[in-house]
């Protein structure tokens, strides 16, 4: 009763409440989409600036290169990306011997030099194309959290390359040798300021720093590596969804007026006083005792051997007693239950048992003057008795008044 009137309280007070509705919380994160969802295509030019140890000796305007790529990635969630392409550097330096790969040399055929602090230095011009792949983390969206009508986004990347260089032929300086080329690994990085002009197009200023490999740009390497700075000025395409989809959680507005509610909420709470008052009262009052009900036993029990509905003489004289008790009273009928153990034999010889034994029963009932219309011939399925040992008692009919 408590339980009920509470529900009933509550169940009442739904009447007042405002329907709840459904909606995007970007608070519990956002679901990772579908493989071929937020793909792009990046398309990039600009700049490289190399700076290693003998290269900062050359005319600074005199190492600027072209560099340009392209780039193909995909965003797993709002944080993290992954990009891999193309990427082109037309790299310029100084080299400290004449044996250095990608050389460059005058009209005469001869290596180009420049002198600087009493050295000689080999101008140096390469043109390397690589095949890249970077991890890309977006760090407005990390620390800011993610807004899909956001302008500008900061990325930062990291990952690496493998540049196959081409020198220029001797005594050439616009056709390039491609009997031979120098392989460079590379480890990359950088920051990419993105611009979103619409929903698709992305406009990019991506500041990249490359650290390549020099194994074979002179036989006195300075720690084989050169150090690169390059500005790419990008477009980038959107395919497919570009948005991300947040959990949606149920909002439940608050009642504009809760004044009926708590009205009803204190009725139940009364309600769910007097009945606890009464409850109690009903504890405290001394409980009657009830009287045992008679435990009606059978009138006879027939009990039989196993396999057998026979019914022995000395059986057959007790039912004649059996008989003269039920015919002192006509109005009171009779059951007639044959039984039988459910260890020995098959169902369907169980079955018959039990029903032969029934019938048996009743007829020298019947017999003995007994009217037929007092006896209700039934049948138990089961043992009268629990237990192995008891397949004796079970193997019987049982008299009882109903």
């Amino acid at each position: 009763m408590i339980l009920a009137l509470a529900c009933a309280a509550f169940v009442s007070s739904s009447a007042f409440a405002q329907e709840v509705t459904y909606v995007e919380d970007p608070a519990q994160g956002y679901t990772f989409n579908r493989f071929k969802d937020n793909w792009f295509l990046t398309a990039e030019g600009g700049a490289n600036f190399q700076f290693s140890k003998h290269d900062i000796n050359r005319d600074a305007l005199d190492r600027f290169a072209p560099a340009f790529g392209l780039q193909v990635g995909k965003w797993f969630s709002p944080l993290m990306g992954f990009r891999g392409g193309l990427t082109y550097l037309g790299t310029k330096g100084l080299s400290y011997g004449s044996d250095a790969f990608g050389l460059v040399y005058d009209e005469a055929g001869q290596p180009k030099t420049f002198e600087s602090n009493g050295h000689t230095y080999y101008k140096t011009k390469v043109a390397n194309l690589g095949v890249n792949f970077d991890a890309m983390l977006n760090v407005t969206n990390w620390w800011c959290g993610y807004k899909p009508n956001r302008v500008y986004n900061f990325i930062a990347y990291v990952g690496g390359a493998t540049y196959f260089g081409l020198q220029h032929e001797d005594g050439s300086d616009s056709k390039w040798d491609t009997n031979g080329f120098d392989t460079r690994l590379a480890l990359r990085g950088g920051i990419i300021n993105s611009f979103n002009v619409s929903k698709q197009v992305a406009l990019s200023l991506d500041i990249r720093y490359t650290a390549m490999s020099a194994t074979h740009e002179t036989k006195l390497a300075y720690d084989c590596i050169n150090s690169n700075l390059a500005a790419f000025l990008g477009v980038t395409y959107l395919f497919n969804q570009r948005t991300w989809t947040a959990p949606v959680v149920p909002v439940c507005p608050p009642a504009e007026n809760c004044d009926p509610i708590r009205a009803r909420l204190a009725e139940a709470e009364a309600r769910l006083a007097d009945t606890q008052r009464k409850l109690d009262e009903c504890l405290r009052r001394p409980m009657p005792v009830a009287e045992a009900a008679p435990c009606v036993a059978p009138l006879a029990t027939v009990y039989f051997p196993i396999g057998s509905s026979t019914v022995s003489r000395t059986d057959a004289n007790v039912l004649k007693s059996v008989a003269a008790t039920m015919k002192a009273d006509t109005s009171v009928k009779y059951d007639v239950c044959g039984w039988a153990d459910n260890y020995t034999g098959s169902d369907a010889i169980n079955a018959r048992l039990r029903q032969n034994r029934a019938n048996s029963v009743k007829n020298i009932l019947v017999k003995n003057g007994v009217k037929a219309e007092q006896l209700d011939v039934t049948t138990n399925p089961g043992n009268k008795y629990e237990g192995k040992e008891n397949v004796y008692l079970d193997r019987c009919v049982t008299i009882q008044a109903k």
